[in-house]
């Protein structure tokens, strides 16, 4: 009786085993139509065709008269940035828009890398491609699709775009060459927005996908930050045996056993693989975390659930969107800034850089349209798509930095992501 006991233990086991192993399955790669009403019956143009960027005089002129029109609030006492963007520090700031910034120059700077645009699923997709200026003899170099996230843009990576396409000539190693290719995500800067319901991160990783193979690259590496974590992690799920190497720099692990062990990481954290700076940054839990967590993620409830109605006032408001985008620049920086007046901003931008990246949400007019992403991705409940119980199993390297707003420890990584492990590899750098 016994041996039938446990021989029927053993074969469970096995079943279970057998079944529940890792499978290396992907994403179904489907097909779109994001464009107004339903897709034309005739071939959809895939021409690439240049594009610039533009400005005018009553464009400025009518950017400086809402400026004018600020109607400005005290800040409390010794709020700092306690309270969100210290009224106080942002008047120093529209006064700099108003009277210094000059958006047409900066204009001539988004124009020093060359611009496209090409129909792919209906949306106009726009995207900068910089080839290196020079290449030593027989070397070809590697295809690198770089993708932003919110609040951001294509243009932060314009000051590592030489490093990596002339390396040489900015006193680094020539033994990686790379083309760059930067898109802007539908509904963000100049890619048109999409006008139906749905589009999430696995439509848009289709479209960059897209965009690669149009552009001629059969294989590729993609590097991608906030949503563009999350849309490169989509491409290799969808087409992995496209996809040579996938760099990140948020990576949120939360499907896992791995993250469980967080509860138990005071007392049993060596035990669970924890580093001693996986220590510092997780805990006290409730300080650095839960507490984190709700101090800045109201944003995100806003924009997971009615994104259009603060979209309202932000679309009309230069100065409020400005405030909007430039205090997550301040606490996502670095969370102690928050304790300073100035909100630290000009310790690690220019407001050159900071008013650049809020223009090109304001001359596109795609605040609404760029915070819907989150309603389509995060709307729908925590762990209800496919792609997210799903594990990556590409190259995969990861960059983990002081003042993320949730700290990923190295251990989390290869329980979602097998192909980690041939690259484990975690950057501790600063914020």
């Amino acid at each position: 009786m016994w041996l039938e006991i446990i021989l029927t233990s053993v074969l469970g086991f096995a079943i279970y085993w057998f079944i529940s192993r890792d499978k290396e399955e992907t994403l179904p790669l489907e097909d779109g139509w994001w464009g107004p009403g339903t897709r034309p019956a005739a071939r959809e143009d895939e021409s690439i065709r240049p594009f610039k960027v533009e400005t005018s005089d009553e464009e400025i002129h009518d950017l400086h008269q809402r400026i004018d029109k600020f109607r400005f609030t005290p800040p409390l006492e010794d709020s700092c940035f306690h309270y969100g963007f210290n009224s106080n520090y942002l008047k120093k700031v529209i006064s700099y828009w108003r009277n210094e910034f000059d958006w047409k120059k900066q204009v001539e700077i988004l124009n020093r890398y060359p611009h496209f645009k090409t129909k792919i699923e209906g949306l106009d997709i726009h995207f900068i491609h910089v080839k290196p200026p020079q290449l030593p003899a027989g070397r070809t170099p590697k295809p690198l699709l770089m993708v932003h996230g919110w609040p951001g843009s294509f243009y932060e990576f314009y000051k590592i775009i030489p490093l990596l396409t002339d390396p040489k000539n900015h006193g680094l190693s020539d033994e990686h060459i790379f083309e760059v290719i930067c898109p802007s995500i539908p509904g963000y800067g100049f890619s048109e927005a999409s006008c139906k319901k749905g589009f999430n991160t696995v439509a848009t990783a289709r479209i960059f996908y897209k965009l690669m193979l149009r552009l001629g690259f059969q294989e590729f590496y993609i590097q991608g930050g906030d949503w563009g974590s999350l849309i490169c992690t989509n491409m290799a799920q969808l087409v992995p045996s496209h996809v040579k190497g996938l760099h990140l720099n948020m990576c949120l692990v939360l499907s896992n056993f791995s993250t469980l062990t967080v509860l138990l990481g005071p007392r049993f954290g060596r035990f669970f693989g924890y580093t001693e700076r996986d220590m510092e940054l997780l805990y006290p839990f409730k300080e650095k975390v839960f507490y984190s967590l709700m101090r800045e993620s109201g944003y995100m409830h806003i924009q997971c659930t009615k994104p259009d109605t603060v979209g309202c006032a932000l679309s009309d408001s230069p100065v409020g969107l400005a405030a909007y985008i430039l205090e997550k620049f301040s606490t996502w920086t670095n969370t102690e800034f928050r304790y300073l007046e100035d909100g630290g901003l000009e310790r690690k931008f220019s407001l050159d850089d900071l008013l650049t990246n809020v223009m090109l949400y304001w001359t596109t007019g795609t605040i609404v349209s760029s915070q819907r992403f989150y309603k389509e991705n995060l709307g729908q409940g925590w762990m209800t798509q496919k792609h997210e119980r799903m594990k990556v199993y590409v190259p995969t390297g990861f960059s983990a930095f002081p003042s993320e707003l949730i700290h990923t420890p190295e251990k989390w990584a290869p329980a979602t992501d097998p192909g980690y492990r041939a690259l484990l590899h975690s950057s501790q750098g600063p914020g």
